[in-house]
């Protein structure tokens, strides 16, 4: 990694990737967009080739199905229809063959029509009733609204919610259903009853015709202001209007600093000190490269960076290029490589430091954890302590990400990759809105479009907007060896030819889950109590995958549980202990800090920013470049 300092720019923004792959034996047969001709091309195979004439047609043959792959994609919005047929199939025949269930659905149907009835009569006898036969589920506002307490909304919800409630039943518990078909049978019912939702409909939704009689209808005129505004926003390929409000630099990710080291894949960033004295040991963070790095440097006032800068840390923390059809060879490995491991380097040159903190987020959290498993394996002890944030390293459990991740389904995406070079995240957009439908696609719709409001901005949101794309070969090896296979957790996964053993980990860890992580949930993330074989400090906090890790002090409604499990004591079972441990309230930022303050040495002088001497100049401040490009 030295060797690739460089004082200057580097000569170009693009990954050799035509390098990488004659050195790693990439799958890719070019660096650019290939094609059909170009693998024949490349394969060596011509008339007078009988020896290369066989592989040269079947890759002829495949890459016609990946063209054919892609385009079903589009109309499929990204589906497999294949496994989705596959899982009602499934469902349906066993069902069939299940005079059992088939019995328990209409008894529970029978007591669900019994109970209505007791409602409408109740309500009858009593127009002013506001008791209900079924109640939404805790994260399900549909119906907070008055209106839906008074007839006949009322009874338009309650029987919604029963009827949702027994397709629940139906879809679940059917003897002999794949675990994996009967997921994505009971995910997509449940898509689709929440399209056909009493809420989502003018004439059926009391909070939309109290707002149109008040206005007149101009709730209408202005939600179609809104509609036209998306959609020709769409149809020119603008970024979200969100992301002008909150811009890199300006509004967001101004905590100060200089970029000290770039590559073909990173820029790492060095914040200014803001106390006398910092730490011994520097911290360095690493984001998921499926999101930009300032999710961790929003606001001043909810920036993670800014926080622990002004606790006396110094910190480093990687930003991410955001990749282009030139660096679809691109493996996991070279994340890896260009990412942490030359990070590392760089950081223990300029602070001088023995040991590092190292923070992984997300996939950069899995990242760190292979990093630091390769790093026990072979002798290198320069972490002092590891911290991931709602990071997964066992995938058995992937919660409702997982629907997506099936043979058929991973095949066509792969194709789609294949085909663009990249995967964009506006195509993963729609999985992550499908796992929140309700409030990432029907709330948004009724608020913007039929009450007519302008939604409002936050800098979380619009970072969410600020999209980001995953290169072809690390996305497919990912979801392939992670969440296909399982292969790290397993002690299959391979870094420089051989395996890597979670348990070898010897480093503190610090993990953060939260409670409705839909990315990572918690309890997957609990796993690493039982996989790694070193102290342990487990906090659970309330919250999302992105809004639980922004949790600064004084946040509202904020509160955390924390577990200190040290290596050889028994493993706790996680339902036992969330169920025994009281809620602590407020930020986990603060025990976060105590917890890195105990496993650092004392405090020195800070740093110099870069170290021009040994080839980490300061290059431009930060946020750098990278973070920049749409």
């Amino acid at each position: 990694m030295r060797g690739a300092r460089r004082k200057a720019e580097p000569r170009s923004l693009r990954v050799a990737a035509s390098e990488s792959s004659r050195k790693r034996g990439a799958s890719g047969t070019t660096a650019s967009l290939p094609t059909p001709w170009a693998a024949a091309s490349a394969s060596g195979a011509g008339p007078s080739s009988a020896a290369g004439t066989a592989p040269a047609r079947r890759d002829v043959f495949r890459d016609v199905d990946r063209f054919h792959h892609a385009m079903l994609a589009g109309a499929f919005m990204g589906i497999s229809p294949i496994s989705l047929l596959g899982a009602w199939q499934d469902w349906l025949l066993h069902l069939s063959l299940a005079p059992g269930k088939q019995a328990e659905l209409a008894m529970k149907g029978l007591e669900k029509i019994q109970r209505f009835r007791g409602f409408l009569a109740a309500c009858a006898h009593d127009p002013a009733r506001k008791a209900a036969c079924i109640t939404p589920l805790p994260q399900d506002r549909r119906f907070d609204h008055p209106g839906w307490q008074s007839p006949p909304f009322n009874t338009m919800s309650q029987s919604f919610l029963l009827w949702q409630q027994w397709w629940h039943n139906a879809t679940t518990g059917v003897p002999g259903v794949a675990k994996q078909h009967e997921r994505l049978v009971e995910f997509y019912s449940r898509q689709f009853l929440d399209m056909v939702s009493p809420s989502n409909f003018a004439a059926t939704n009391p909070e939309i015709i109290e707002r149109t009689i008040k206005e007149s209808g101009a709730n209408f005129v202005t939600g179609l202001q809104n509609l036209l505004a998306d959609l020709a926003d769409q149809s020119d390929g603008r970024a979200d209007t969100m992301t002008d409000t909150f811009r890199p630099g300006r509004e967001v990710a101004v905590t100060p600093g200089e970029v000290v080291f770039r590559n073909e894949l990173i820029e790492l960033i060095q914040y200014r000190p803001a106390t006398e004295t910092v730490k011994a040991e520097p911290v360095l963070i690493v984001p998921a490269w499926i999101m930009k790095y300032y999710i961790l440097d929003l606001s001043p006032e909810n920036s993670l960076i800014r926080h622990l800068v002004g606790q006396g840390y110094t910190v480093f923390c990687i930003s991410w290029r955001n990749p282009g059809r030139e660096q679809r060879d691109v493996s996991f490995d070279d994340y890896r490589r260009t990412g942490p491991m030359a990070a590392l380097d760089a950081v223990q040159t300029i602070t001088g430091s023995a040991k590092i903190h190292g923070v992984g987020y997300c996939l950069g959290g899995t990242l760190m954890s292979v990093a630091a498993a390769a790093m026990a394996r072979d002798g290198d002890d320069r972490l002092a302590s590891l911290t991931l944030f709602a990071a997964q390293v066992d995938f058995d459990e992937p919660g409702e990400l997982g629907v997506f991740i099936d043979e058929s389904q991973l095949t066509l995406l792969e194709d789609v990759m294949w085909s663009e070079g990249y995967l964009d995240q506006r195509r993963m957009a729609g999985a992550f809105q499908m796992l929140r439908s309700q409030d990432l696609v029907w709330s948004r719709i009724v608020n913007s479009y039929l009450l007519g409001d302008h939604p409002e901005v936050s800098d979380l949101m619009a970072w969410n907007a600020d999209s980001t794309r995953m290169p072809y070969r690390m996305h497919s090896e990912y979801l392939r060896q992670f969440f296909l296979d399982n292969d790290l957790s397993q002690g299959r996964f391979r870094v420089g030819g051989r395996a890597v053993h979670l348990e070898d980990i010897s480093a503190p860890v610090f993990a953060v889950a939260t409670e409705t992580d839909h990315v990572a949930p918690w309890r997957s993330v609990f796993k690493l109590v039982h996989l790694l074989d070193t102290d342990i400090d487990f906090v659970l906090t309330n919250g999302g995958h992105n809004a639980g890790i922004v949790s600064e002090p004084g946040h509202p409604h904020r509160a955390f549980r924390l577990l200190g499990h040290r290596d050889g004591q028994p493993h706790p079972d996680p339902d036992a202990w969330i169920a025994a441990t009281p809620k602590q309230p407020g930020s986990w930022w603060p025990a976060w800090i105590a917890w890195l303050s105990a496993h650092s040495s004392g405090d020195v002088a800070p740093p110099p920013i870069g170290r021009d001497s040994a080839g980490y100049p300061p290059i431009c401040a930060a946020p750098g470049l990278y973070v920049l490009q749409p």
